[in-house]
């Protein structure tokens, strides 16, 4: 089985992994330095991630025992399925969407039961409920246990409605795992949700985008008390060090300065967008920090290795259900967005 990587390479402009394009501001780091002096490096770090939960609980209006902290969203995700996935049970998930969650699925033994979205990539909520609603002898033993959203949707970029993701949480026959790895760039939170008492979704969240932490890995979730057991119960011990979770409680009292960077972001995705659109590129409208592009006339992998030689790194993604000849590329700075559209013109001369 291969394993899920992205390619990293020495170019003078990465915009493949979705990583903020800036840093933490220079007074996260001279707290985090205060705070690391002040470790107990002999001693294990506290199980539970009191301080860190608290922080977080209070970012977003729940209970400190409604949060469940790991290694970045991608080991929420792997305790989740741990918890709720396995042998003789499935995850639903909609396509095209993030390719780790079918990866996940498989290394956990879990089948995978797969939608489909619309042409603009959203997903049909009748169409969804239609597929849950299916009866078990139709669906064997892969009756979903897990039904997962990806909002804004990587690769594409759309954020789904609330009426969406509402409906589906009243029709799955398991646990609604909405992934909000991009969720600031969105216009709402299915932690609305939770705040509201549902007991079927669970919220995936991440420091590495827009927080800027993405060296870090700190990831979190927001749902029940029960899920949240559950998610604790499947993870290793001290599986989250103490430097990780002084960083992630710090970084929570730069929230205005993450509001800023992601408004710096969304003007520059503007830009990307009209840019493709008068270099005559099919572009699709983004919520997130990245956008999905597919030139005409050329084969993704042609177009991604003469970038590459150009020192640009983008993300192939024509491998993807649906994505034949897509590339995606991140949202960088105002120089690294000029860079990637300079060697893109480039590509495109005759």
């Amino acid at each position: 089985m291969p394993g899920y990587h992205s390619p990293q390479l020495d170019v003078a402009v990465r915009l493949n992994t979705n990583e903020s394009p800036e840093p933490p501001p220079p007074a996260f780091f001279g707290e985090l330095a205060e705070a690391a002096g002040s470790l107990q490096a002999n001693r294990y770090p506290d199980r539970q991630a009191t301080e860190l939960r608290q922080a977080i609980s209070e970012h977003h209006g729940v209970q400190p025992d409604q949060v469940f902290c790991a290694n970045g969203s991608n080991e929420v995700l792997q305790c989740l399925f741990l918890a709720y996935g396995g042998p003789g049970r499935a995850a639903l998930v909609f396509e095209p969407t993030y390719a780790l969650h079918s990866h996940i699925a498989r290394l956990t033994g879990t089948g995978v039961v797969r939608g489909e979205r619309t042409a603009a990539f959203a997903v049909d909520g009748d169409l969804a409920k239609e597929l849950l609603s299916a009866s078990a002898a139709q669906l064997g033993e892969r009756e979903p246990s897990i039904t997962l959203l990806c909002s804004p949707n990587n690769p594409t970029g759309n954020s789904e409605t609330r009426s969406t993701v509402e409906d589906l949480a009243g029709a799955v026959p398991g646990l609604l795992v909405v992934d909000e790895a991009y969720g600031q760039f969105s216009s709402w939170s299915a932690i609305d949700l939770v705040r509201g008492g549902d007991p079927a979704v669970a919220v995936v969240r991440t420091f590495s985008k827009t927080w800027a932490m993405a060296a870090l890995r700190l990831g979190y979730l927001v749902t029940t008390s029960e899920v949240v057991k559950a998610c604790s119960a499947v993870s290793l011990p001290y599986h989250l060090d103490a430097f990780k979770q002084q960083a992630g409680t710090l970084a929570l009292r730069h929230e205005p300065e993450m509001r800023a960077r992601v408004a710096r972001l969304v003007e520059q995705r503007g830009r990307l967008l009209s840019a493709l659109f008068d270099l005559s590129v099919e572009a699709w409208p983004s919520d997130a920090n990245f956008v999905l592009f597919r030139v005409p006339g050329c084969t993704a992998g042609e177009v991604w290795q003469r970038l590459v030689d150009q020192s640009v790194l983008v993300r192939d993604v024509s491998g993807w259900p649906r994505l034949e000849g897509c590339l995606r590329v991140t949202v960088g700075t105002a120089e690294e967005n000029g860079r990637f559209l300079e060697a893109l013109g480039r590509v495109l001369r005759p």
